[in-house]
């Protein structure tokens, strides 16, 4: 069991600015946040920060842990994600998810993989299906899956895209009904992650003809809204009326970054707490060249999610920089405990430097990286 742990001289982001304090962590919560704090605790372990900036662990809701891509050929199947990959990355809670290849990435095998990661530190939830329609699931039911998977928070489906199963809206619809009423059964909301291809009006109209028939904007997730302009318009749009938009910090953004697509959807009238960023780590990221044939292909890197809150920051200030990867996607998800340093919550913290990269991350209460050091690693990890 980990002896609990005093940080002392913290200046906490949770994420709003705090100020100097001192954070008690045991049993994997935090016990106490205070100016001071003076436990007399047998095995505690005092790490003082020195004033250093403590914020929540990152919480990144598109990750292919098992591995994306498939779409070059059989060499072209990404490699799955190591425990290692989300420390280095300061993400201490993921959502697994899969992605075009529905044939040789099985779905029983994803929930595999978020329990292994779970065991070994993280905190881990997963998205059921992938691209395909009818879904692909474990239970061979979206609804039923939800019910009785705890780690699935909900159903994955591309639309719009040349890789998807064009879903008609009354398909949709249907599929969004079946998530609602499981939603409404297990406490967890329920919701449609919808990968976003390149035409939007088979995406964004669909949506509101689902709200036409009763079905909350809630219910409805776009993700990678950022790549194509006609999309990126619709999203925004989405967004001013109460959906929540998800931006990728992994590259593809067509007016540049993520930063830049951050920015763009805010100068649009799309609101902050409207939106959310993920990584689409370990996605399979081709290569095209002017005729649109694939040259090549590379691997998404979850670190583009740091990066692009150090981007973030001297546009928005560190507070706001934080809210789409902290309390912002916690609250738009229903992750109990997660995105804020408070006491109660999971002890998921990240210690600043001075040039906002970390050198400390906590995974419920454990230190899994010492002054840059990772010391927790997967278990076929060297």
């Amino acid at each position: 069991m980990q002896n609990p742990i005093l940080i002392k001289s913290a200046d906490l982001y949770a994420p709003e600015h705090v100020g100097a304090r001192d954070i008690l962590i045991a049993g994997g919560k935090i016990i106490a946040v205070a100016p001071t704090l003076e436990p007399n605790i047998p095995g505690l372990e005092t790490i003082d920060v020195k004033g250093r900036k403590v914020i929540p662990g990152l919480i990144d809701q598109h990750i292919h842990v098992t591995g994306g891509g498939g779409e070059g050929g059989w060499n072209s199947r990404c490699p799955e994600l190591n425990f290692s990959e989300l420390v280095g990355a300061g993400v201490t809670t993921f959502l697994g998810v899969s992605g075009t290849d529905s044939m040789s990435r099985s779905i029983e095998n994803l929930l595999a993989k978020v329990r292994g990661l779970t065991v070994e530190g993280a905190t881990g939830w997963m998205w059921t299906s992938s691209y395909c329609y009818p879904v692909a699931t474990i239970t061979k039911s979206a609804k039923m899956d939800i019910f009785t998977i705890p780690e699935v928070l909900g159903v994955k489906i591309a639309m719009g895209d040349h890789r998807s199963s064009f879903p008609t809206a009354q398909e949709v619809l249907r599929l969004l009904s079946e998530i609602r009423v499981a939603g409404m059964l297990t406490g967890k909301t329920g919701f449609l992650h919808v990968h976003c291809g390149d035409w939007a009006d088979d995406i964004f109209p669909v949506f509101y003809e689902c709200r036409k028939h009763g079905v909350p904007f809630k219910h409805m997730r776009p993700t990678h809204v950022a790549r194509e302009k006609r999309v990126f318009e619709m999203a925004c749009d989405f967004a001013k009326e109460g959906g929540f938009i998800d931006i990728t910090t992994g590259g593809g953004n067509y007016m540049g970054d993520a930063k830049d697509a951050v920015m763009a959807a805010l100068a649009a009238g799309a609101p902050l707490e409207q939106i959310t960023l993920s990584s689409d780590g370990q996605g399979s990221m081709p290569r095209f060249d002017e005729k649109g044939e694939m040259v090549g292909f590379g691997v998404g890197s979850i670190r583009a999610d740091i990066e692009t809150i150090q981007a973030l920051i001297p546009e928005l200030g560190i507070e706001k920089a934080l809210l789409p990867m902290t309390k912002t996607i916690a609250g738009a998800l229903g992750l109990k405990g997660k995105g804020a340093v408070a006491e109660g919550f999971d002890a998921d913290l990240l210690v600043m430097n001075e040039g906002f990269d970390f050198d400390w991350v906590f995974m419920k209460g454990v230190p899994v990286m010492r002054e840059g050091v990772v010391v927790k690693k997967g278990a076929f990890e060297l």
